[in-house]
């Protein structure tokens, strides 16, 4: 119940200040679709920015691509979606709610493999149906389990309406990646092993999004997929396994807030997979995904398309598919997670507060400048003057006078910023200022020509 109670909580902050709001909600809301205020904006950008220091410009070895969102639609028949991108539908014949079977079942201990046929899995439910209750009502009556496709469809130029050759709003981001392999290599003179990296929405046509943001019909996702040689994909894959850690590790999650999740039911095509996984409120749960794909990406699209996408090993004349092994993580996925790392309550002062611990490079604002008092002129003109020179120099930064001090540093402490810096009288005396860290509460002097080598040195 208590960690129940920290999910309904960060949920609250989240649009209490201006990070996460309902999409549409003036009209009912819009079920799986989310919009990202100010701060949400910010967060995210930064969380995207420190995935591509890491994966691109840190790397030599892999280069970036912005891939389209609409693709032919023969892409996805090549790539499987069109017959296998489905999760299997159940309804609750009393309450009419909708489910995914294989979600009911491992909650009861009972895995679904991806690959089980309709059949299959309705077999399986049949064997555990005594255990599982509808998540609405409680009840056990369920309609017969029916594979539903994620895809979700478009008439984009079909002005017939008539919506037999359907395009698609891509379900992931690498099959547009794999379809520019060939221009990527040729472009840019790589040799294996290399990498292209992509940030880009996402679509699918969820049967029940749930957990806030962590499971949505639109969402952005971060990937990269690595091109080996054959015989070398397994060694790379354990380097990339080991990078993408630390990488996570490096946003200031506590390891003990981590896991690696071995899939136990691998994919026909896939050599290994692990997910790694962050202690949500509910459990443990996927945030990124590291795979070793074989060569089954390029080999479909070679065949789909007719054109050679081998790859010629200029010294040992070798011609081969290569192997591709990934990294694949959801935006959304890894902010619930920094949100709810840097959920922390204390007491200050004798009173209980609500702050967000986020690494100072992820704070989506870094520094508040407030005038003690804005109803004093003097006070308002100095901390506009200060404020208006910092932000040359630190960003994000906000000016704040909207209600006392004290308010001001909870809203601030609630946003997560790192550093408050209030400018009282005797700031019109000595040019000194009032420095407040966000973490211990504790407050200091610091000269106004020191201030922005002062937020340097911290802000690291």
């Amino acid at each position: 119940m208590q960690e129940l109670n920290k999910l309904d909580k960060i949920i609250a902050l989240c649009k209490r200040r201006g990070f996460v709001y309902p999409s549409s909600e003036i009209y009912g809301g819009f079920a799986g679709v989310y919009d990202f205020g100010p701060y949400g904006v910010e967060l995210k950008n930064n969380l995207k920015a420190q995935w591509w220091q890491k994966m691109v410009y840190e790397r030599d070895d892999i280069v970036g691509l912005d891939s389209a969102i609409f693709m032919r639609p023969e892409i996805w028949e090549a790539s499987g979606h069109t017959k296998g991108f489905s999760d299997p539908l159940m309804e609750c014949k009393d309450c009419n709610t909708r489910s995914r079977a294989d979600k009911l079942l491992e909650e009861v201990g009972i895995f679904a493999d991806e690959k089980m046929s309709e059949t299959e899995i309705n077999s399986l439910f049949s064997e555990n149906k005594d255990k599982i209750k509808c998540p609405k009502c409680g009840k056990k009556n369920f309609t017969e389990i029916k594979k539903f496709n994620l895809l979700v469809k478009s008439n984009l130029g079909d002005f017939t309406n008539d919506n037999s050759e359907p395009v698609y709003l891509r379900g992931e981001t690498c099959q547009g990646i794999y379809v520019n392999y060939k221009n990527v290599l040729d472009s840019m003179h790589l040799k294996l092993p290399f990498g292209i990296a992509q940030i880009g929405k996402a679509f699918r046509n969820e049967i029940s999004p749930r957990q806030f943001i962590f499971r949505g019909r639109e969402f952005e996702q971060m990937e990269m997929q690595y091109f080996t040689n054959p015989k070398d994909e397994m060694e790379e894959y354990e380097k990339l396994r080991e990078y993408r850690w630390k990488a996570i590790l490096d946003l200031g999650i506590d390891e003990k807030n981590l896991k690696w999740k071995k899939h136990k039911n691998l994919v026909f095509y896939a050599k290994e997979a692990y997910d790694i996984e962050y202690n949500f409120p509910w459990g443990f749960d996927e945030i990124e995904g590291v795979h070793a794909r074989g060569d089954y990406d390029l080999t479909q699209h070679s065949k789909g398309s007719g054109k050679q996408l081998d790859y010629l090993d200029q010294e040992s004349g070798e011609k081969f598919i290569p192997h591709i092994i990934e990294s694949s993580g959801g935006v959304e996925r890894l902010f619930f997670a920094i949100m709810t790392e840097a959920y922390t309550e204390d007491e200050l002062g004798g009173e209980t507060r609500v702050f967000l611990k986020f690494k100072p490079s992820l704070a989506p604002v870094k520094v508040a400048v407030f005038p003690l008092l804005k109803n004093k002129p003097e006070l308002v003109s100095k901390a506009r003057n200060v404020f208006e020179a910092l932000k040359k120099e630190i960003r994000p930064i906000v000016f704040d006078d909207n209600g006392n001090i004290g308010k001001r540093y909870r809203r601030q402490d609630e946003i997560g910023t790192p550093y408050c810096v209030t400018i009282d009288f005797d700031t019109l005396e000595n040019d000194t200022v009032t420095v407040r860290d966000r973490d211990t509460g504790k407050q200091e002097r610091v000269k106004v020509s020191e201030l922005v080598s002062f937020f340097r040195n911290g802000l690291k």
